[in-house]
């Protein structure tokens, strides 16, 4: 077998990373986006798309900029990045653009933007803008070191995004919203409906998602309203609470003469708790 010459093979040319073929899935994600995005329209200003790791390739990052938004991620361990090539120009060829690779175990001090210690766990937090050789654009990376300083374990998560001016405080608490849309999803599934209703039609679907959705909206304010007094009040909890007023509702209804407000108040603040978790 005839050894190839080392070098570009003539003829070739350099692929264009912004031009990619999305997979069916990427597609499918990219309409509901656009969906979202028009539904919208001008009433709420959205800049960025959050993704899971699982989004974290250029792909993902064409098909959120096609939205007109910028993606924030995150990225694998193991991910090759290199820092900005500082170096001079050497008069011949393309300018060089990428410079050393980075080694996560010992990551320039001059990047670190925060340390803090708690229970014996050192945390530190360096940002910078890298380059990956599959992305077609420097990438705003933020990555969060955790070492135990007893046992000297060490662990560590690469989060990304497409816009270079965000902030690593920003870009850290917007990736954290990606878990509460999680929470969400498992609050409506779970208590108001969400996996129940038996809708085939496209209207009743819509209507018994939306409706899911704005019960949790719903529930979530009238939680926070009782949060200052009982922290660890739930949905459930709200759940027994108005459960127990409707059933004291009802048997009031029915006695002949009317109660004691006093007592009334008494048998409601009873009433309201059986059921709930988080309640005295």
């Amino acid at each position: 077998m005839k050894k190839r010459k080392s070098g570009r093979p003539k003829g070739s040319t350099n692929k264009v990373k912004e031009n990619v073929e999305l997979s069916p899935y990427l597609k499918f994600i990219q309409n509901l986006l656009l969906e979202v995005m028009l539904l919208i329209g001008k009433n709420i200003h959205v800049k960025y798309g959050v993704l899971d790791g699982a989004f974290g390739h250029n792909d993902a990052l064409q098909m959120v900029k096609f939205g007109g938004l910028h993606l924030i991620s995150k990225l694998k361990k193991n991910s090759n990045l290199y820092f900005l090539y500082e170096g001079e120009y050497s008069g011949k060829g393309a300018p060089k653009k990428y410079g050393t690779k980075i080694n996560y175990k010992y990551i320039p001090t001059k990047f670190l933007k925060k340390s803090t210690c708690k229970n014996s766990i050192k945390t530190d937090i360096y940002q910078m803008a890298m380059l990956h050789k599959l992305f077609s654009q420097q990438l705003n990376i933020v990555i969060v070191v955790k070492e135990n300083l007893k046992t000297r374990a060490r662990d560590f998560v690469i989060l990304f995004s497409s816009d270079l001016d965000l902030d690593y405080k920003k870009l850290i608490d917007y990736y954290k919203l990606r878990f509460q849309i999680e929470f969400n999803f498992r609050d409506a599934k779970q208590y108001w409906g969400l996996e129940d209703f038996m809708n085939i039609k496209e209207t009743p679907v819509s209507n018994a998602v939306n409706l899911a959705f704005f019960m949790v909206n719903v529930s979530h304010i009238l939680i926070n309203n009782i949060r200052p007094q009982n922290t660890e009040f739930s949905v459930q909890d709200l759940k027994a609470h108005f459960r127990g007023s409707k059933y004291v509702d009802e048997v009031l209804k029915l006695l002949p003469e009317k109660l004691d407000p006093i007592l009334i108040q008494q048998i409601f603040k009873e009433m309201t708790i059986i059921g709930g978790i988080n309640t005295d």
